[in-house]
């Protein structure tokens, strides 16, 4: 393998333009290291490293051990590759990209056959993120916008993506979670919140009625990567003057038939392959 300075093809950031005094140039120089594999340099060795980006031969060293024991990196034969979990890095972009655009029309179809406003989100930690939205003709009293958060375990999105957690990240969630009595149907304990998403498993969907903002009825369902799980989830929301719970429920299989077209949409994309292969 042919390796060329960094001088010359590679040179420092710090180089080009004068940084910041709050400028962390470790951090910098290990996601150098990161940058530095290719598809011509997918195994290094750590004078080919220091080669590359310009760093002493003791810094590319240290700075590859650490990636190495952060599982960024592994060795063989002192030779450093790159790991899957560089994908860790990306999935809040890629993710963040691809669901929404492609979710996108097949939510305003939803809307349009419905007549109520639908919308999509992530699971962050305890909160989904809506990334999506679309809304209904009617006006709504929920006021929501895209990069909002919302307790999980309090939303129908949030219950279709904790119901498919395996059972110690679930418990784990629920161990976290500060249950507080919003309105009067607010599920207010964890035994309340197992038994609703045992609920949610048997009957394929999360129904929510009222326990966020008075008078606000949500569905929603998961969106499945290729392997089956749950990573998006999409809803219709309603208010109770507009239809009853169980014209809600009448409206699972338009939102099954959705999730399904968006699954077909996202497992046909390069970067949802790439992260959940």
């Amino acid at each position: 393998m042919s390796i060329t300075a960094a001088s010359s093809t590679r040179p420092l950031a710090h180089r080009s333009a004068e940084r910041s005094r709050d400028f962390v140039q470790s951090l910098e120089r290990g996601l150098m290291i990161i940058r530095v594999f290719d598809g011509e340099h997918t195994s290094l060795t750590v004078s080919e490293i220091a080669a590359l980006t310009g760093l002493t031969r003791a810094a590319a060293r240290r700075f590859a051990l650490t990636l190495t024991e952060l599982g960024y990196l592994s060795t063989h034969n002192d030779r450093y590759q790159l790991t899957p979990r560089v994908l860790e890095l990306g999935y809040s972009y890629l993710s963040a990209l691809s669901f929404p655009e492609l979710a996108l029309p097949n939510l305003e179809k939803l809307v349009a056959d419905t007549g109520e406003a639908s919308e999509g989100c992530i699971l962050a930690g305890n909160d989904i993120v809506y990334v999506v939205r679309v809304p209904g003709p009617a006006l709504m009293t929920i006021s929501v916008n895209v990069g909002a958060r919302r307790p999980a375990h309090l939303t129908a999105m949030g219950r279709a993506l904790l119901a498919d957690l395996p059972p110690d990240e679930l418990d784990n969630h629920i161990q976290t979670i500060q249950f507080d009595q919003i309105l009067p149907r607010t599920i207010i304990d964890a035994n309340q919140l197992r038994t609703e998403l045992d609920h949610v498993r048997e009957q394929g969907y999360a129904l929510v009625d009222q326990e966020l903002e008075e008078g606000l009825i949500a569905i929603a369902v998961p969106v499945r990567d290729r392997t089956g799980r749950a990573r998006a989830a999409i809803n219709l929301s309603t208010h109770i003057g507009r239809k009853t719970v169980q014209a809600m429920r009448d409206l699972a299989p338009q939102l099954h038939a959705t999730a399904a077209e968006i699954e077909r949409a996202l497992n046909s994309s390069v970067a949802w392959n790439k992260l959940f292969a």
